[in-house]
């Protein structure tokens, strides 16, 4: 992990975000802040020292709020800890509407170029406050490049060293 900030813009829809990723021998979490036409949006995803996630909350500026844990192994609970049967498997959170999720995979796997890598998800649509079962393909294509799939969906995304968004066609641009 690395300890720094960056900023995306969303293109379609429009879009602003402010993400911090730190990481200190004692805590390794993400917190965005995104701001839509029709809402403002608040999240923190915290993992564990294998960069797996361990809680997520997403919360937006109407008052709704979404609060997730997992135990690492594909198990999760909503905040009432009631266990979420059909995230059963997944180890990585997705959240809409920021690209910043797709760097949790790119972190924690190895990747050899040209080999996809099938990942179970949990999906959050913000914009529904609605989290699902999402299976997605990552291909390394090269050094900057990584193919992403999911359902009728496909994308090449630009990355940098830490395995950062830097162009996500169509949906969000590095800014810094």
């Amino acid at each position: 992990m690395l300890n720094k900030a960056v900023r995306w813009r969303g293109v379609d829809p429009v879009s602003l975000e402010h993400c911090q990723i730190v990481s200190t021998p004692f805590d390794r979490h993400v917190r965005g802040t995104i701001i839509t036409a029709s809402y403002g949006l608040f999240y923190r995803i915290a993992l564990d020292e294998l960069g797996l996630v361990r809680t997520v909350r997403v919360e937006r500026t109407d008052g709704a709020v979404l609060d997730l844990s997992a135990d690492g192994a594909g198990n999760w609970t909503d905040a009432a800890a009631k266990p979420m049967v059909t995230l059963a498997s997944c180890l990585d959170v997705d959240i809409w509407p920021t690209p910043m999720t797709n760097s949790l995979p790119l972190w924690r796997n190895a990747f050899t170029i040209g080999t996809p890598q099938r990942f179970a998800m949990a999906w959050i649509d913000a914009d529904a406050m609605t989290v699902r079962r999402s299976e997605q393909i990552y291909t390394l294509l090269d050094d900057t490049h990584v193919r992403f799939q999911s359902a009728d969906f496909e994308r090449v995304i630009e990355i940098d060293a830490d395995r950062l968004v830097v162009d996500y066609p169509g949906l969000f641009e590095r800014m810094t």
